[in-house]
């Protein structure tokens, strides 16, 4: 199958370092047009010298190799910088054919302790961020089907993370909006195939400066070797999913880390139980539904915790 991303032009948010920046490499290395978005503008550094936003430290990195891209430093949760995004890509190279969500915020409280303004932050960064670049892209997509009749090419790669899939105690804030990601990636994936489009997300487990306080100890960087958690290993998988091979890709959930891809199934129907007449009553699911949950271990719900201990070789 075909993985060459050549003259597709991409969109990676986020992208300035860690996961992002190793993506926006990955598929400007498959031959993509890359537009790099990383909030943050040019400015100058404590000694008064001229300083690099993150998404320019990632384009000069591209052109390097030889590859093509731009820098956008708009707030991708800002619906004017979002349009603004998806513009620059089509007025630059064309046309957009693929969206790489990744920016986002850690902001991490219990929720007893957590603020509104901890809670909004991270819900406006990871959610709204992925709705208002995907709202544009999928116009765009949607219009360009219209006028050719006919479906286009279009990508979309979400992110996600095991925060959602496990139900991060400290993390209230980040696992609901990782958790709106997957819901709109589904819906997103139902309503744009009609068009050509893909939508997919990913859960990946990385070392980034916004984890750096979550992987120590134990799980902190070898001293030689590539690291399990290093970002390089998540970025092969968006290639894939941003190609020509994944087509028949659709609405899927992978965790990816340190040399392993999962790919999650649809959550099983446990048991069913019906109401004697039309209407259940407490009691009749006291009598139902509590010998089910005797007979199972406290603690095993909807989360799957499971999750976290797969890796690489098991």
């Amino acid at each position: 199958m075909n993985t060459s991303l050549q003259g597709r032009t991409a969109v990676v948010t986020g992208a300035g370092r860690g996961l992002g920046r190793a993506e926006a490499l990955e598929l400007a290395r498959l031959g993509a047009n890359v537009v790099v978005n990383d909030l943050g503008a040019p400015g100058r550094d404590g000694s008064g010298a001229a300083s690099a936003a993150p998404a320019d430290g990632t384009v000069a990195a591209i052109l390097a190799e030889g590859g093509r891209a731009v820098a956008h430093h708009g707030d991708v949760s800002d619906p004017d910088a979002a349009r603004e995004l998806v513009e620059l890509a089509v007025d630059r190279y064309g046309q957009l054919d693929i969206l790489v969500n990744n920016a986002g915020i850690l902001r991490d409280r219990m929720v007893f302790s957590m603020s509104p303004q901890e809670w909004d932050s991270v819900i406006r960064v990871h959610l709204r961020g992925h709705f208002a670049t995907t709202r544009f892209a999928a116009a765009h997509w949607r219009d360009r089907a219209k006028e050719s009749g006919a479906p286009v090419y279009g990508r979309i790669v979400n992110t996600s993370s095991e925060a959602f899939v496990a139900g991060s105690a400290g993390q209230p804030n980040y696992a609901a909006a990782k958790g709106g990601i997957v819901g709109l990636t589904l819906s997103c994936a139902s309503a744009l195939a009609r068009y050509g489009v893909t939508s997919n997300v990913i859960c990946p487990r990385a070392r980034t400066r916004m984890t750096e306080d979550v992987f120590t100890g134990a799980l902190g960087a070898p001293e030689q070797g590539l690291d399990p958690l290093a970002p390089e290993h998540v970025s092969p998988l968006v290639g894939y999913l941003a190609s020509p091979a994944a087509g028949r890709v659709n609405g899927q959930l992978f965790v990816v880390h340190g040399g392993m891809v999962a790919v999650l199934g649809q959550p099983p129907v446990l048991a069913k139980f019906d109401a004697a007449k039309d209407l259940f009553t407490p009691d009749e699911l006291d009598g139902l539904l509590s010998p089910f949950y005797a007979e199972r271990t406290p603690g095993d719900g909807y989360a799957n915790l499971a999750v976290l201990g797969l890796k690489h070789g098991d």
